[in-house]
């Protein structure tokens, strides 16, 4: 192939006119597509590569909430392993290659996002504007959150280890914990955002939501409790209390919101006919 057939790969120019109202061919949307994925694929084996480089520290970045739970377990022998010959090969790759999705996330976000963009109205594009630089920082907080606590959740499991016996931690077992505490405790994070989206896009009230708020603060410890890996209640605490938080938040966001354009409570009616 050619360099300018490569350049076309990337590029995914429309090959037909765009109409006046901004419609695409189908034809140019998958070429679009294509480009877009695979610009994102190139932007991801670039990150895998420069993470070969910081192995070791990435690897004392996983192990940092281990080593600090074996260091408070001073009656418990426990020790990480590696269980096959080719287990620190496979553990490498995995490692590096989640390193590499994490720290290019805001390129193939950004991809995604460009190619939703054409189809959205002005002021759908500005709404998700504002959240996409709000839902970035929100999930970043909630992975520092479980990060925090995956010590104390790792010292209580641990804890458990009968007298006399050895506790050892398989590191595959231990990493795939360690990236579901960090990715439950970042999504859950982000449920009260989207229910301020849902209420700017007029599917629940402020009202509503505080009209139903002992059933969410259960429903919350009972999220809390299922969704968090580790089980111990230092961990399902420190998930439910800021997400009880940020729903508070969301409350007043949306009731502020349908303050400030006039909804009456009788346009929320559940029995209102709709429009279809």
């Amino acid at each position: 192939m050619s360099f300018t057939g490569v350049f076309e790969l990337f590029s995914g120019r429309p090959r037909h006119p765009v109409g006046a109202d901004g419609r695409m061919a189908l034809s140019d949307h998958l070429r679009e597509l294509r480009a877009r994925l695979l610009k994102s694929a190139l932007f991801l084996v670039l990150a895998f590569s420069v993470a070969l480089f910081f192995y070791d520290e990435l690897l004392d970045l996983v192990l940092g909430p281990y080593n600090d739970a074996q260091q408070a377990l001073e009656d418990t022998d426990t020790t990480a392993y590696i269980a096959s010959a080719g287990g620190p090969l496979l553990l490498q790759l995995k490692l590096c290659g989640v390193a590499a999705v994490v720290v290019s996330s805001p390129f193939w976000l950004y991809q995604l996002w460009a190619f939703i963009v054409p189809g959205l109205h002005a002021h759908e594009k500005k709404w998700t504007r504002v959240f996409a630089g709000i839902a970035g920082p929100i999930f970043i907080a909630g992975v520092a959150t479980a990060y925090y606590v995956l010590p104390k959740g790792l010292e209580v499991l641990i804890g458990f280890t009968p007298a006399g016996m050895q506790n050892l931690v398989e590191f595959g077992d231990y990493f795939s914990f360690f990236t579901r505490m960090m990715l439950v405790f970042g999504v859950a994070f982000e449920i009260p955002l989207f229910v301020i989206m849902l209420n700017l896009a007029g599917v629940v009230s402020g009202a509503a939501i505080g009209r139903y708020r002992p059933w969410i603060v259960l429903g919350t410890f009972v999220f809390a409790a299922v969704a968090t890996p580790s089980t111990d209640p230092f961990s399902m605490l420190m998930l439910a209390l800021p997400m009880m938080v940020l729903f508070l938040v969301a409350e007043a966001v949306a009731r502020l919101v349908d303050r400030s354009r006039g909804r009456r409570a009788d346009q929320w009616a559940d029995d209102e006919a709709s429009p279809l």
